[in-house]
C-alpha cells in the first residue's frame, strides 16, 4: 500500500510540466516558426547574438517592472527615463571639444559618466516611489506624469537633439556581447534579490494580500519607494547599455519601450492579479519579444503592425492569467 502510494506521489505529472514550461515551448515554438518562414536566416548565430544585444535593455528593466506588477501597480515612465538617463550620461562621456553639451568640461573617467546616469535613474525611480509611497497616488497617474515630464527635461537639457562624440571608452560598454554579460548578471543579481532577501520577500507578500502584509508589520510605502527607485536604476542601467550601442545619446530614445518591457514581463508569467512572478520567466519573456520583433522584421512587417502584435500578446496574457486565477 506504502509503495503505492510512493509511486502516486512520485509520478511524473505531464499536465503540470506543460504548464510550468509553456513559456518555453512557445519561445522555441516562435524561433522554429521563423527559422522556416526565413529559410534557415533567422537562425544564424549572428543574427540570433543581435538578437539578445537588442533586447538586453528591454530584459533589464523587466527584472524591475515585474517587482512592479507583482505588487500590482506598474511603471509607465521607463522608456521617458531611458531618455532622460542616456542625455545625461552621454553629456558627462563626450569627449572634449566644440559643440559639447557642457561647455569647458574637460575629460572625464568612464565611472564619472556611469554614477551620474545612475543618479539621474535613482533621481526619477525616487520621484516616482515618494509620489507614490508619501502622495498615495496611484502608480499609473505617478508614473504617467513622470512618463511626460523626464522626456521633457531630456528635450530641455539637449534642445531636442543628440548628443554625440562619446569617448571610445564608455562606447564599448555597448559593444560586442557585453550588454549580454550585463543582463546576465543584473538576472542572477534580481533572482538573489526576489529569493533570497527580505526585500524580496515582502515585494511577494504585498503583491499577494497587501493588508495581511501591514498587519503582518510590513511597511508597504517603504517598500513601494524601494520598487520604484529600484526600476529607476535598472532603467538606467539600460541607458547606458543603449546609449553606448548607439555610440549617441537622445531625447527620443525609450519611446513606447514600456510597451516591450510590459509584455516581456507579462508573458513571462508575472500576474497583474499581483504575488506571481519570476526572473527566469521575464527573461524567456524577454526572447519572446526579440524574436518576434526580429522576425517579423525579417519578414519585412511594418512597425506598425508589430505595435499591434505586441498589444494582442498583451491582451492574450492577460486573459490566460485570469483564467488561471478563477480556476485557482
Amino acid at each position: 500500500m506504502s509503495d503505492t502510494a510512493s509511486v502516486s506521489r512520485t509520478k511524473f505529472d505531464v499536465g503540470e510540466f506543460i504548464r510550468t514550461y509553456s513559456i518555453l515551448f512557445i519561445l522555441i515554438g516562435f524561433v522554429i516558426l521563423f527559422t522556416i518562414l526565413t529559410e534557415g536566416r533567422f537562425f544564424a548565430t549572428q543574427n540570433l547574438m543581435n538578437l539578445v544585444v537588442q533586447v538586453a535593455p528591454i530584459g533589464i528593466i523587466s527584472l524591475g517592472m515585474m517587482a512592479a506588477i507583482i505588487t500590482k501597480g506598474i511603471d509607465l515612465s521607463v522608456g521617458s527615463t531611458v531618455a532622460f538617463v542616456s542625455v545625461i550620461v552621454a553629456a558627462f562621456a563626450q569627449r572634449p571639444g566644440a559643440g559639447t553639451l557642457i561647455p569647458g568640461l574637460p575629460a572625464m573617467p568612464i565611472f564619472v559618466s556611469l554614477l551620474m546616469g545612475l543618479l539621474a535613474g535613482a533621481l526619477v525611480g525616487g520621484t516616482v516611489g515618494s509620489l507614490i509611497a508619501i502622495f498615495k497616488i496611484p502608480p499609473f497617474i505617478a508614473t504617467l506624469g513622470m512618463m511626460t515630464a523626464a522626456r521633457g527635461f531630456a528635450n530641455i537639457i539637449t534642445n531636442g537633439r543628440p548628443v554625440s562624440n562619446l569617448a571610445p571608452g564608455f562606447t564599448a560598454i555597448g559593444q560586442g556581447v557585453t550588454p549580454i554579460i550585463i543582463l546576465v548578471l543584473l538576472a542572477v543579481a534580481m533572482w538573489f534579490v526576489y529569493n533570497r532577501t527580505r526585500f524580496g520577500r515582502h515585494i511577494y507578500a504585498i503583491g499577494g494580500n497587501e493588508m495581511a502584509a501591514k498587519v503582518s508589520g510590513i511597511s508597504v510605502a517603504k517598500n513601494h519607494f524601494k520598487i520604484y527607485t529600484m526600476i529607476g536604476l535598472l532603467a538606467a542601467v539600460a541607458a547606458i547599455v543603449l546609449t553606448a550601442r548607439n555610440t549617441t545619446g537622445n531625447p527620443s530614445f525609450g519611446v513606447m519601450l514600456e510597451l516591450d518591457v510590459i509584455t516581456a514581463t507579462v508573458i513571462g508569467g508575472t500576474s497583474f492579479n499581483g504575488g506571481v512572478g519570476t526572473v527566469w520567466g521575464v527573461m524567456v519573456g524577454t526572447l519572446i519579444i526579440g524574436v518576434i520583433n526580429v522576425g517579423l522584421t525579417m519578414l519585412g512587417v511594418s512597425p506598425f503592425w508589430q505595435m499591434v502584435v505586441k498589444g494582442a500578446i498583451i491582451i492574450l496574457a492577460i486573459i490566460i492569467d485570469e483564467r488561471k486565477n478563477r480556476r485557482r
